[in-house]
């Protein structure tokens, strides 16, 4: 079996998960507001669960390397994919704008990636993808913050939620517990890692339940939003495989590939929250969110099986 047609089994696999919350939508089984609440679920209660999960394992000096690497690696590819937007991203509605740079540079690297590096890498990929989620978080709410906000708005509210989220408080739980010469105990250990197994099966039943109400036509009318998308699925991870291809006889394969799977997920659900909560462009966000999940079925087997081949 080839690398691609691997990748795309796990995927094909993840979308049918999608399509119970498609069901679940068409038959009205889950509500707006159920959905919200299982969302924050997701992000509160289960996300740090899942980083605590994968850090409960023996202290390696090798893998500790590993996560510095992958936050330096993700810290790039947030920048260098910000410098991209500003350069590509000229729009005279400057309630869409932001919305198409975020849409860029974020991608969907909790609800789709960590589902996808669990399916492929296994907690060993999931251990180091939580680091680019940790990023993810810090550049959201300080420069997403800043592209979105309108007036003045508060930069104590932006710096708290930058350091103080789930991801950064679940991942300084997840490192003591790596660094402690000592286990967790089993009656802890156990609902922990009953919480992190919740993880995919819901989230892709929460993508799926807001594709269902999705207007795709909006993304795919407008050059602008059509080359945001490909911007997000093909040129962003295009660009990071070529870039981390000469460091691959250095680095732990595992790092660049749990990487590639963050950096090839369709743009981020926080992308339309923002938008809505600051009265930007919600429809064409929805439509990116919604249009990109939708394609990646496509490109992100693609660029997976390319890693897969090129650093294994």
């Amino acid at each position: 079996m080839n690398n691609f047609t691997l990748v795309f089994e796990r995927v094909v696999i993840l979308f049918l998960l999608m399509g119970v919350g498609v069901w679940c939508r068409r038959t009205k089984l889950l509500s707006d507001i159920a959905v919200k609440g299982i969302v924050d679920l997701l992000v509160i209660v289960v996300t740090p669960a899942i980083i605590v999960d994968v850090f409960a394992r023996d202290f390696d000096p090798s893998m500790l390397k590993g996560l510095g690497i992958a936050a330096i690696l993700s810290l790039a590819i947030h920048l260098a994919s910000i410098l991209f937007a500003k350069l590509t991203i000229h729009e005279r509605n400057r309630d869409t704008e932001p919305v198409l740079k975020l849409a860029i540079v974020f991608s969907n690297s909790s609800f789709m990636g960590i589902p996808m590096e669990r399916a492929i890498l296994g907690d060993i990929g999931v251990f180091y993808g939580t680091v680019y989620i940790v990023i993810f978080n810090l550049l959201i709410w300080s420069y997403g913050f800043s592209k979105m906000r309108r007036g003045v708005g508060s930069r104590i509210r932006m710096i708290r939620s930058a350091l103080l989220n789930p991801g950064t408080v679940g991942i300084a739980l997840g490192l003591v517990v790596f660094l402690m010469p000592w286990k967790l105990p089993e009656v802890i250990k156990l609902p922990v890692g009953n919480l992190a197994d919740i993880n995919t099966p819901l989230a892709m039943i929460i993508i799926g339940y807001y594709l269902g109400g999705a207007k795709l036509g909006i993304a795919l009318k407008r050059f602008k939003t059509i080359f945001t998308m490909f911007s997000r699925l093909v040129i962003v991870p295009l660009a990071f495989v070529v870039a981390v291809y000469p460091l691959k006889d250095f680095v732990d394969p595992m790092v660049l590939l749990a990487l590639t799977i963050a950096v090839s997920a369709p743009t981020a659900a926080m992308v339309s929250m923002f938008a809505a909560k600051f009265n930007r462009d919600v429809d064409t966000s929805v439509a990116l969110v919604s249009a990109s999940t939708a394609l990646s079925i496509i490109t992100m087997p693609a660029i997976i099986a390319l890693a897969l081949t090129l650093f294994n």
